[in-house]
């Protein structure tokens, strides 16, 4: 057999058996000097960059550098820190995570989540407690009573610890400032806005 038919019979299997295929490629993603990320098939630190650190798990969104996993708020001032991030993110699917849907309607539901998007969208000023006002009371007797965990004696200079029961969000607009109360609603453990 000639050599040049032997050499264009045996190059095409010796070819497939040199080839790797793209099966072995693998592809790393790679943090560049500028924090920008590189993608390439070669070690990291050949294209002057480092590992990537893990990215975390889709759907886990980021707060502080930690992956944000939320549960319910169990007390107010765990609401208004959720309140706060939600806002400052301009995230209205988290702002709505916070909202209490119970027993509404589509119609009532899609009216509150286009306000809760206006909200998410307006950059914030201040959240600040709205309290009960203080009662007083006469019993039979003659005695003063107050609500609150106060003697009736120390009224009006005491300081009332009474849970809130609105929060007063007052946002920037345009031309000055938009305020909402937000009511408060405590349902299975957890606290819950309300419009």
């Amino acid at each position: 057999m000639p050599p040049l038919r032997l050499a264009c019979l045996l190059l095409p299997p010796l070819a497939f058996a040199c080839w790797s295929g793209p099966a072995d490629a693998q592809i790393k993603r790679c943090t560049g000097p500028d924090g920008k990320s590189i993608f390439t098939d070669r070690n990291c630190g050949d294209v002057g960059a480092t590992d990537a650190l893990p990215r975390p798990a889709t759907g886990s969104p980021q707060v502080g550098g930690k992956p944000y996993a939320r549960g319910c708020s169990r007390n107010v001032r765990d609401l208004v820190y959720e309140l706060t991030a939600a806002i400052d993110s301009r995230d209205t699917n988290r702002l709505a995570g916070l909202y209490s849907w119970s027993g509404m309607s589509n119609n009532g539901g899609y009216a509150v989540l286009s306000r809760l998007d206006a909200i998410a969208n307006r950059p914030l000023i201040d959240i600040s407690p709205v309290l009960p006002a203080p009662q007083l009371s006469v019993d039979a007797g003659g005695a003063v009573t107050l609500s609150g965990d106060v003697d009736a004696s120390e009224y009006p200079g005491a300081q009332l610890r009474r849970a809130p029961v609105a929060l007063r969000v007052d946002q920037g607009t345009g031309g000055g400032t938009q305020r909402t109360v937000f009511g408060l609603r405590k349902y299975m453990g957890c606290w819950w806005l309300t419009l």
